[in-house]
């Protein structure tokens, strides 16, 4: 059987994760959750997952990056250092989706048997908004991603007669509005590249590649820059 070797990088939030996996099978990961770190660790955590797992970067075949929506800061740096390396290796890009990438994750750390399940995750997006979607156990969209202010009613039509788990750094702050509905299951749970793994072979099969001349992350709203308060009024 032909090998593929992606590589996976997850940058969309606080955590900084690569990983390398091997048709289908993670070989190594290494990730660290902390603000402000992709920068001084993701190259370093590459080869570091490279050596672990003794792969040459000549072995890969692709890279695979989480494309958001999440953190503009490390969106950039991720995407930039997956474009970086597929140039200078001539492989191509293959970009997941973040929060689908989660939901795969999260529905196997639950491993549940229950295909009424649905699954929602959420990215911190600043107060009581958060990037989310809804899916199903089997992955379809039920929800379409968008930025959405958290309020008591945002998920009332499905937590009436469904069960919902909600994870990611977005969903602690949906606890105190649905706490109270039976049907609401709150997983801890941290991104990691990892859970780019399926998602990104089943798109090396398919040969569904990104540009890597013209590819950006998706970033679902517009970065706003914000002055420090002394020097607003200048």
């Amino acid at each position: 059987m032909q090998s593929n070797l992606i590589l996976l990088l997850e940058t969309a939030t606080s955590s900084c994760s690569v990983a390398l996996a091997e048709n289908g099978n993670v070989l190594a990961c290494k990730e660290l959750n902390e603000q402000n770190v992709h920068a001084s660790h993701i190259t370093l955590f590459i080869e570091e997952v490279m050596n672990s797992a003794g792969k040459r970067y000549s072995d890969l075949n692709a890279i695979a990056v989480s494309k958001g929506p999440g953190s503009y800061t490390g969106l950039r740096i991720g995407v930039s250092t997956a474009k970086g390396l597929c140039f200078a290796l001539d492989i191509p890009l293959i970009s997941v989706n973040t929060l689908e990438a989660m939901a795969d994750g999260a529905r196997a750390i639950i491993n549940s048997g229950n295909s009424e399940l649905l699954f929602s995750p959420m990215i911190d997006a600043r107060r009581m908004e958060v990037y989310t979607a809804l899916y199903s156990s089997d992955l379809k969209e039920i929800n379409p991603v968008k930025a959405l202010i958290l309020e008591e009613n945002s998920f009332s039509e499905f937590l009436d007669n469904k069960q919902i788990v909600f994870f990611g750094n977005g969903a602690e702050k949906c606890k105190p509005l649905y706490s109270s509905y039976e049907h609401a299951i709150f997983l801890d749970y941290e991104n990691s590249a990892s859970d780019l793994n399926q998602l990104a072979l089943q798109k090396y099969k398919s040969q569904i590649f990104e540009d890597v001349a013209y590819f950006e992350p998706f970033y679902l709203k517009d970065f706003v820059a914000t002055r420090p308060a002394e020097k607003r009024n200048l």
